[in-house]
């Protein structure tokens, strides 16, 4: 289906300079320089305080109102807070440590910490509230040594901090501070290799791995997307976000887009879950945004309610520029559902956009910065980052190199080690390929995790991730994910994990739907390019397990791993009742 969609957004030219190595790699760049960028996120903070010190910076929902805070007076509660952090003794080797949600104090107590040159390492609160074992969070702490730890809920983390064997600290304190010379001086002396948080990542297997976010990373990948996307300058930019800060998608890429470029957060406190998409669909009732970000899942639960509400779709789409994906592939219907109400609202010009990257890389290593058809393409890489494509198991491993790319990992140089090769491109073990690759400058589209693929006992390639983003399709709306199965089997297999919309299914309609979905893919033919069987899964992904994300991003071999059994289940002779062929 060709788009409808058009925009007069300002983009940069869509250019990449492509080097064919001998030994089948290739490496690929921007023409473009990378630009001048600030010593440190702080000074976005003290510039947009001087030229705009009315502005909303960020703002949160107190009751039927929101709460406002001005560019002026996050500056002043910045420093005042970098002020009592410095006099309780942290710094480089004592960060402080947030475990709660996004609200105004977070954004606040992060800011004030990097004024101050003091590491911030903001850690899912699901690690604190969903955990039943409380391991993620002692690991964490046991690594970190944190100087100080807060929660906007002392009562609602108890449990939590009698693990670890911490107090919190309330914000009030910390605010009466007055500010002096002495942070004056430490905020001269933060530099662009000054670690500016630690985030940590679920990772495969065992504990979360702390991501040193170094100051050089915040500003240059900023001054990337800026360079990329330079229509981010032509207006006050204003968003209603809920992406999670401790992940490198909400707390880098959203939040530092709107501290760099002068722009107002307004804090979502919904979430793509049944009981919280209704928070964030009221949200966006009241508050127009300009930019709009969002995973898939997030897309996937927020489109029935626009659907529906024909004001709520004129508030979304009143001051709407761009519609923005990322964290996983967007299945194209999404994608056809989305173009569809922009034709009719905005009569087609809004941009959709993706951009590629992850907590290593402060996040952004590419962008879509042109016009794009369909989902799947992640764009060119962005001035100052060189990917290197390395061939690999049939595909195009992808790695990364750039002032945007983390020095290592937290106090744990085995990690570090292996995370480079000898060049010192970080493997991300991400696969992509081109586009058009007659034409390099339509850009690279994600040809799944290197990891995650298998061979059939036949020897054939499955791509994991185009088999699963089929699969979902297929299904829609009933299948929210997937795990794809098959490793050395015959055939390939699917875990699946029901949405929301097939709560109302009884379970014979639902077992019927599913299987018409399977027999749609069958039909397009390529036994290693759709499940033959699929099994529903009666328990929800698990985060003490590494199963899930608090973004909602399935982790494939944690999945596989925890529930061997139900996979076996899946392959015996004769078929179990409840396997769907």
């Amino acid at each position: 289906m060709a788009t409808r969609l058009h925009t007069r957004l300002r983009y940069a030219p869509a250019e990449v300079s492509v080097e064919q190595r001998a030994d089948g790699s290739q490496l690929l760049r921007s023409p473009r320089q990378l630009g001048a960028h600030q010593r440190c996120a702080g000074e976005w903070l003290v510039e947009w305080a001087q030229q705009a010190p009315q502005r909303v910076f960020l703002a949160e929902r107190a009751g039927d109102v929101w709460r406002e805070l001005t560019y002026a007076q996050a500056l002043d509660a910045a420093r005042r807070i970098g002020q009592a952090l410095l006099e309780r003794g942290l710094g480089p080797e004592k960060p402080l440590a947030i475990l709660s949600d996004n609200s105004v104090d977070h954004g606040l107590l992060a800011l004030g910490a990097m004024h101050a040159g003091v590491p911030v390492a903001p850690i899912s609160p699901a690690y604190s509230l969903m955990s039943k074992d409380f391991a993620k969070l002692r690991g964490i702490f046991e690594l970190l040594r944190p100087g100080l730890v807060w929660v906007d809920d002392p009562k609602k983390y108890a449990a939590a901090l009698a693990a670890v064997g911490a107090q919190a600290t309330p914000i009030a304190p910390l605010l009466e501070r007055a500010p002096g010379g002495r942070l004056d001086e430490a905020f001269a002396k933060v530099g662009p290799d000054t670690v500016a948080k630690i985030l940590f990542t679920s990772g495969s297997t065992g504990l979360p791995k702390g991501v040193i976010n170094t100051q050089r990373m915040l500003t240059s990948n900023q001054q990337m997307l800026a360079q990329v996307w330079p229509f981010l300058e032509d207006r006050v930019q204003t968003i209603v976000d809920w992406l999670p800060w401790n992940h490198t998608f909400g707390g880098n890429f959203c939040f530092n887009m709107m501290l760099r470029n002068g722009g107002s957060f307004y804090i979502d406190c919904g979430k793509p879950a049944p009981g919280l998409i209704e928070t964030t669909a009221r949200n966006l009732k009241e508050v127009s945004p300009t930019l709009y970000f969002n995973v898939p899942r997030g897309f996937d639960l927020l489109l029935p309610f626009l659907e529906k509400d024909a004001d709520l779709r004129r508030s979304f789409f009143r001051h709407l520029d761009m519609l923005f994906y990322a964290a996983a592939a967007l299945p194209q219907n999404l994608w056809e559902r989305l173009e569809s109400m922009a034709v009719t609202e905005k009569n087609g010009e809004l941009a959709m956009l993706s951009s590629w990257g992850s907590t290593e890389t402060a996040p952004s290593a590419a962008a879509v910065h042109y016009h794009i058809e369909r989902a799947g393409v992640i764009g060119l890489p962005n001035p100052g980052c060189e990917l290197k494509l390395v061939p690999a198991a049939g595909k195009m491993e992808v790695r990364v190199r750039g002032p945007h790319v983390t020095p290592g990992y937290f106090r744990r140089e085995d990690l570090t080690r292996a995370a480079f090769d000898e060049e010192g491109f970080y493997r991300i073990g991400d696969a992509m390929k081109f586009a058009d690759p007659a034409a390099p400058e339509k850009g690279l589209v994600f040809d799944g995790r290197v990891a995650e693929d298998f061979k059939l006992s036949s020897g054939t390639w499955v791509h994991v991730g185009a088999v699963r983003v089929k699969l979902i399709a297929a299904g829609n709306p009933l299948i929210q994910d997937a795990v794809i199965t098959g490793h050395n089997r015959d055939y390939v297999g699917a875990l699946v994990f029901l949405s929301p919309a097939a709560k109302d299914l009884a379970p014979e309609a639902l077992r019927a739907r599913i299987a018409a979905a399977l027999a749609s893919l069958a039909a397009e033919g390529g036994g290693s390019t759709h499940p033959a069987r699929a099994l529903v899964m009666a328990e929800p992904p698990s985060i003490d397990a590494n199963e899930i994300t608090d973004k909602g991003y399935l982790n494939q071999r944690a999945v596989l791993e925890r529930r061997a059994a139900l996979v076996e289940k899946l392959y015996a002779d004769p078929a179990a009742p409840d396997v769907i062929s």
